[in-house]
């Protein structure tokens, strides 16, 4: 027994020795590449065992025939398995290499024309990644470790998030670019038309001043509610609209909104009405959602033709309330439908429209959300309905 114990205790320190050497070796390469740290690990493992037989059998005092025996088939199997171990281990590194290769694509639109790496590595790892259809991370086809295997997907994830992201910004940056050019020409042309009046006024070549000042009046406030939904809408983008959520029923909202916009519908020789108005609690900025139902029936109204009508109607569906406000505006093409809340959309290509500045249904959608709620439309026959949804009050 006491032979066994001082037989293990020679492998052991022999193992250990190589151990020791080996956790200096990897601290002292730790910033190199795995290929190394895998070559060092291998070492130590084949070195380890070479070791503890060695010291067992330089402990054993054999003749000097038996321990050439020995040490010769101990030095073949440990550079055996040493190449073995190394061989196999460029399986592993060829997956770490082949996925670091395709990392390199991450958050970019696509690759490049050439075979090649741009680093000028070579095309060693090009054949083995599949080149995207739309650009971003694509896991390489080479078999990795589960690990690796798990990495890639992460990676996918995040290529597929960073590819939605800038179509957000792409759409986003083209919305804006779009907005100026019309806010700049909804601008100009009535600054012009203030400029004119202003020179016959001044010139005294006006025949009718009243009727000046009038146009001059109504330009301005024009222009100050455009001024004020870029303002509006500037608040809602940046995070910064602050609300001041109280209980109110719905009925006073849609009442207080029906009551606002009654004058521009008598002008417009629209007739307003309520279809089944259900007074149910909500908790909501006063305030701003009393903008919004203005904003859809103003919209609504300024699309609805003379003698049409435009309904108002709101109900609960289970923990939430509905407001629609349909109209008789013949309906909107489908490709146009995920656009109405766009900011600058106005449903037509001509450069001088009629209404506003396509402002209102972008605010209306800020709000909305800020208020934890969705805006939708949807066509019905003859015209098109838009809804917002809220939470119920409890």
């Amino acid at each position: 027994m006491r032979d066994l114990l001082l037989i293990a205790l020679h492998a052991a320190l022999g193992a250990a020795a190589v151990g020791l050497a080996g956790l200096l070796a990897l601290r002292a390469l730790r910033r190199r590449s795995v290929a190394v740290s895998l070559a060092v690990l291998t070492a130590v493992a084949v070195g380890s065992m070479l070791a503890g037989t060695l010291s067992v059998a330089w402990a054993m005092l054999l003749n000097k025939h038996d321990l050439g025996v020995v040490t010769t088939v101990c030095a073949v199997a440990a550079v055996t398995a040493t190449v073995t171990a190394l061989l196999l281990g460029r399986w592993v590194i060829s997956g770490h290499r082949a996925l670091e290769q395709a990392a390199r694509t991450l958050g970019e639109d696509g690759f490049g024309n050439g075979d090649s790496d741009s680093d000028g590595s070579g095309s060693r790892f090009s054949s083995v990644l599949p080149r995207p259809r739309d650009g971003g991370f694509v896991a390489p086809a080479t078999p990795m470790p589960a690990e690796l295997t798990a990495l890639a997907r992460q990676l996918e994830d995040t290529s597929t998030r960073l590819a939605a992201s800038r179509k957000r910004e792409r759409a986003l940056e083209a919305s804006r670019r779009e907005l100026v050019a019309w806010i700049s020409h909804d601008l100009r042309s009535p600054l012009a038309g203030l400029r004119a009046m202003a020179e016959a006024l001044e010139d005294g070549i006006a025949e009718d001043p009243a009727r000046y000042h009038r146009q001059i009046r109504g330009e301005v406030e024009r222009m100050t509610g455009m001024v004020g939904d870029l303002f509006e809408l500037s608040r809602i983008q940046a995070g910064s609209l602050t609300l001041s959520p109280t209980r109110v029923s719905v009925y006073d909202l849609v009442c207080d909104a029906i009551a606002g916009a009654d004058a521009l519908a008598v002008e417009r020789g629209v007739r307003l009405a309520e279809e089944g108005v259900e007074q149910v609690p909500v908790e909501v900025d006063g305030r701003e959602m009393t903008r919004v139902l203005a904003n859809l029936l103003v919209n609504a109204i300024h699309r609805t033709p003379a003698d049409g009508t435009v309904a108002v109607a709101a109900r609960r569906e289970a923990r939430t309330v509905v407001l629609s406000v349909t109209d008789q505006c013949g309906g909107i093409p489908a490709g146009d439908l995920p656009r109405v809340f766009d900011t600058g959309w106005r449903g037509t290509d001509a450069r001088t429209p009629t209404e506003g500045a396509g402002l209102g249904l972008a605010i209306v959608r800020g709000i909305v959300e800020a208020h934890r709620g969705r805006a939708a439309v949807r066509n019905v026959p003859g015209g098109c309905c838009f809804e917002v949804t809220l939470p119920a009050a409890q």
